[in-house]
């Protein structure tokens, strides 16, 4: 029999997606085959504590997990190749084949933690480092498809300081530049945390002081009138893969952080209610991006449908929910994976990125 892949799950984080990352890691967690992986399962506390969590997975709901854990890091030594664990005055290692990060948002999705990794030397899920912080930023990402052609809605960013220094001009670029309403963000952080739609001018200001509060950087996009639809994509370079087109049903005035993982109260669609050829478009154009910016192992690539059948780009997640009522694990189930079957498969393609597999 071969020997279990020693599978370090990454969860929590110093992020406004704390609690997402803990639903993502429950539902990965319990839907690991145990037959196949040793798992251990870390989480990293809102203080950026390092904690080696063993109890039951229900235990990951609130912060209850962090009484039951106990101290242990991944450490950048190449030579240890693993978690080191402090216990009792003493330090023992656990050495890990591959680390699935469950982590959303910044320090998790956008690069930051991936250096780490590349650093140990340990085969991981999912985007590189470069990918990572890329697709996480949303004013790199846009310049970079906007070269490409691909079409996005119309927008501007700017820095914080530049603002704080010049207010009116930067109001007043919105104001020529895009039509209303548009959408204030920060340029890195993820599930619409800090987004508001902005109906009238006089209402940018508390806007923006808003995305400022998670980034020192702001997007502002033009809405786009049109249906919300996802595709996700798996694999790496010339085998990467679009799933199906699925469709988002808003409950709220867009798809906020509540809509996508506190009530669920959004109506998903899969297959979307689109065109069979519209719905082609968007899995070439899903790819094409995915290629372009360099991404491996997952994406959840994101679009708006225009009345006019136009297809829109509107952002790329490179770590996206995992948990029991997110769009990437459906869409995949939707073409056929079990949520197992996908999950060994984002294993298998972290030790192939990494050029070895585990006997």
């Amino acid at each position: 029999m071969s020997k279990k892949c020693a599978l370090a799950v990454l969860f929590g984080g110093r992020s406004s997606e704390h609690e997402v990352s803990l639903m993502s890691a429950r539902s990965i967690l319990e839907n690991l085959d145990q037959e196949k992986y040793q798992v251990y399962p870390v989480g990293i506390t809102r203080e950026g504590r390092w904690l080696l969590y063993e109890g039951p997975c229900s235990g990951l709901e609130n912060s209850a997990w962090e009484e039951q854990a106990v101290p242990a890091f991944l450490s950048p030594d190449p030579q240890v190749h693993g978690l080191v664990v402090l216990e009792e005055a003493q330090a023992r290692v656990i050495p890990i084949d591959c680390v699935f990060p469950a982590l959303h948002g910044k320090n998790g999705e956008d690069g930051s933690i991936q250096g780490l990794f590349q650093l140990a030397g340990i085969p991981y899920v999912g985007c590189g480092v470069l990918s990572s912080a890329v697709c996480m930023d949303k004013a790199v990402s846009h310049t970079l498809l906007s070269g490409a052609d691909i079409r996005q809605a119309h927008y501007l960013w700017f820095y914080a300081h530049r603002y704080a220094a010049a207010p009116e001009v930067i109001r007043n670029k919105i104001e020529a530049r895009l039509n209303f309403p548009v959408f204030v963000k920060p340029a890195n952080a993820g599930s619409s945390v800090g987004v508001s739609k902005v109906e009238r001018p006089e209402d940018l200001d508390a806007a923006i002081q808003k995305a400022i509060r998670e980034d020192g950087k702001v997007m502002v996009e033009e809405g786009v009138k049109g249906q919300e639809v996802e595709c996700a994509v798996l694999g790496q370079g010339d085998s990467a893969q679009a799933s199906i087109v699925g469709e988002i049903g808003a409950s709220a005035q867009f798809y906020d952080y509540d809509d996508k993982y506190v009530n669920g109260t959004s109506q998903l669609y899969i297959p979307a209610r689109i065109p069979e050829d519209v719905a082609e478009k968007i899995r070439e154009t899903a790819v094409r991006a995915y290629r372009l910016l360099g991404c491996s192992g997952l994406a959840r690539v994101d679009f708006f449908v225009t009345g006019e059948g136009q297809v829109v780009l509107n952002e790329i997640n490179t770590l996206p929910g995992f948990t029991s009522i997110s769009m990437y694990p459906k869409l995949w189930m939707a073409c056929g994976l079990t949520y197992p079957q996908l999950l060994d498969r984002l294993v298998e393609l972290a030790l192939e990125k990494a050029g070895g597999a585990h006997g």
